[in-house]
């Protein structure tokens, strides 16, 4: 079990070869890294599922490799198209999750070792732009990084839409997600210097797939991660999900959707203070105690957003829910009067 998705193994991934499975994604989320929220978002799962499903088939026509096989309805493996009703279940090829070794610090050596069919242990992020609230900022601020480091000539405004995207990279099995150098992220991967080309120049092209697709219906493609993995023969593959609003960071005239939205509400909370202040400390979780539930008219205009979201990017009525437009003038009435 993850912390928003279930994975149902049905073939386990051997050293030499991948395995199947099944991700079911849940109407439970996450935020901050805190783990599984208190409450559920009917109908998120599903909507984060054909999205994801919609953008690896896209993926695949353009000839980039993924670990994507197909959507399952009635127990069968289905297109995007050949689906009846939104699912929440996807198959897909699975590979080995190896880990660092954790003592004084995280040691990577086994991804030097090991040669195939493994979960490459990096986020990649893109950056189109620097929406406010970006962790850029905090991490200019605090002195971690420069412009020049992520290719920029002067220090960034919020909101500033970039010249040419930035690639960015985070640790991804860490207990704490923390950013990290193109340097470090090609050592601890273990990648060769054409690997990391490879990765950066995949990372481009599915965010110009992204861009595109959303831009269809008036949204920004602000930012987003994606994972990868080697197969079997050591290629290079797209895995997890794919340019859903968890995944990515869209906004449409000005207005955040995405999971921005939960880490908004929940930034004016007591309980996110107390996660600024223990995160870093090894129980920051119990220290940081319990999160509030989210008021039920806020959850209930999140829910419809990932449904409208859904229906937005596919082009298809998958959902009974008003227009994304609709519901983002309610989400800024909820949000400015809680």
């Amino acid at each position: 079990m993850g912390t928003v998705k279930d994975v149902l193994v049905l073939k386990e991934p051997e050293v030499n070869r991948t395995g199947i499975g099944r991700f079911l994604f849940s109407d439970r989320y996450s935020v901050f890294d805190y783990g599984v929220m208190p409450d559920r978002i009917e109908g998120k799962g599903k909507a984060l599922c054909m999205i994801s499903s919609f953008f690896f088939e896209k993926m695949r026509d353009m000839g980039i490799k993924t670990h994507y096989i197909g959507l399952v309805e009635d127990g069968r493996i289905k297109s995007f198209e050949e689906v009846e009703s939104p699912t929440n279940v996807m198959e897909i090829r699975l590979v080995r999750i190896l880990r660092p070794y954790r003592r004084n610090g995280y040691d990577y050596s086994i991804f030097k070792r090991e040669k195939s069919n493994f979960l490459i242990p990096l986020e990649v992020i893109y950056r189109n732009s620097l929406p406010e609230g970006s962790s850029v900022f905090r991490r200019l601020e605090r002195g971690e990084i420069r412009p020049e480091d992520m290719g920029l000539d002067h220090y960034p405004k919020p909101n500033e839409v970039l010249k040419r995207p930035i690639i960015d990279f985070s640790t991804k099995l860490e207990d704490r997600d923390r950013y990290i150098k193109r340097d470090e992220a090609k050592e601890i991967a273990g990648l060769s210097d054409e690997e990391l080309e490879t990765i950066i120049d995949m990372a481009l092209k599915v965010n110009d797939i992204i861009t595109k697709e959303v831009g269809r219906g008036g949204l920004r493609n602000e930012d987003g991660k994606i994972e990868f993995a080697f197969d079997e023969k050591r290629e290079i593959m797209v895995v997890d999900a794919v340019g859903t609003p968890d995944e990515c960071r869209f906004s449409l005239e000005g207005f955040q959707i995405s999971k921005e939205i939960l880490r908004i509400y929940y930034r004016r909370t007591e309980w996110y203070r107390r996660i600024e202040r223990f995160k870093g400390n090894e129980n920051w979780r119990e220290l940081a105690g319990k999160p509030p539930k989210l008021p039920e008219d806020l959850l209930k205009a999140v829910s419809d957003m990932y449904k409208a979201i859904c229906n937005e990017i596919t082009g298809r009525k998958l959902f009974d829910v008003e227009g994304l437009r609709s519901v983002i003038r309610r989400l800024s009435q909820i949000l400015n009067t809680t």
